[in-house]
């Protein structure tokens, strides 16, 4: 099968802290689009100590086209209980609009995949908005949407709340 060379390739690499400043460029643009931005805290501080601190507890790929920023997909290990094995989540996964349908996103899953899979992973998932197009897209990569399990959250006021 030829390469179409009309599209150039999808480059993914580990992020590093030089990154941090984008991260937060692509993390804002996520929460734009999916209506949330009121919702938005983060800093780059917080990017920094939480992905290259001396404790991460996330990790991050940047996708590039022509050494351009592309996409971005940030994730941290959870665990299956079920299946006794720990699980890859991805908790962002982004591309900006003007590189999207040049398989950037596919690019960017299927090296999450590979992650989970040399982990020795037993799920990886991710959550998706039910009005966001991208849905499609995962399920036509294989992703199998849940109907029975519902997504709950405690924000910082009612994890302060819970503990007292």
């Amino acid at each position: 099968m030829e390469q179409d060379l009309s599209i150039p390739p999808v480059i993914i690499r580990p992020a590093t802290e030089i990154d941090t400043a984008q991260i937060m460029i692509f993390i804002r643009s996520l929460a734009e689009f999916e209506k949330l931005a009121h919702t938005l805290t983060a800093t780059e501080d917080d990017l920094k100590t939480s992905l290259f601190g001396k404790e991460p507890c996330a990790e991050a790929v940047i996708a590039e086209i022509n050494n351009n920023p592309a996409g971005l997909a940030l994730y941290f290990h959870n665990f299956a209980a079920y299946i006794g094995k720990r699980g890859l989540y991805i908790e962002a996964i982004y591309v900006d609009p003007k590189y999207r349908g040049l398989g950037v996103g596919e690019a960017l899953l299927k090296h999450c995949a590979k992650i989970a899979k040399e982990r020795d992973c037993g799920t990886m998932d991710w959550v998706v908005l039910d009005w966001n197009p991208a849905r499609k897209f995962y399920e036509k990569m294989g992703a199998k949407a849940e109907d029975e399990w519902v997504f709950h959250t405690l924000d910082a006021k009612g994890i302060d709340d819970l503990a007292e």
